[in-house]
């Protein structure tokens, strides 16, 4: 059916990146995926992968994320246990920053 592709084998087709999918992969045209985009993303997301199809020849295969996750955010008191803050910190050197103020 044109533009030099082959046609997948029923159960079994190879994208143009080379991957070989053995199961039924369901196949939407470019005009349903547009219309659905948010629902089939969350489904691809979920495990169901799927083709987008122009004239009825597969395009692109659409399939959850698979590589490195990113780093989890840092929290706040991840240095906890790794120094103490003494109790007069608020007053620490008070009279000697005092004294700088005041020129004494």
């Amino acid at each position: 059916m044109g533009r030099g592709h082959p046609q997948p084998e029923p159960g079994e087709w190879t994208n143009t990146g080379g991957l070989t999918y053995d199961v039924r992969v369901r196949t939407v045209n470019v005009h349903e995926a547009k219309t659905h985009l948010s629902r089939l993303i969350e489904e691809a997301a979920q495990g169901e992968p799927f083709v987008i199809a122009r004239a009825g020849v597969p395009v692109v295969t659409v399939m959850a994320y698979a590589g490195p996750q990113p780093a989890p955010p840092r929290r706040v008191g991840f240095l906890t246990g790794a120094f103490e803050v003494p109790d007069d910190f608020d007053t620490l050197w008070a009279d000697e920053i005092a004294a700088e103020f005041e020129g004494a």
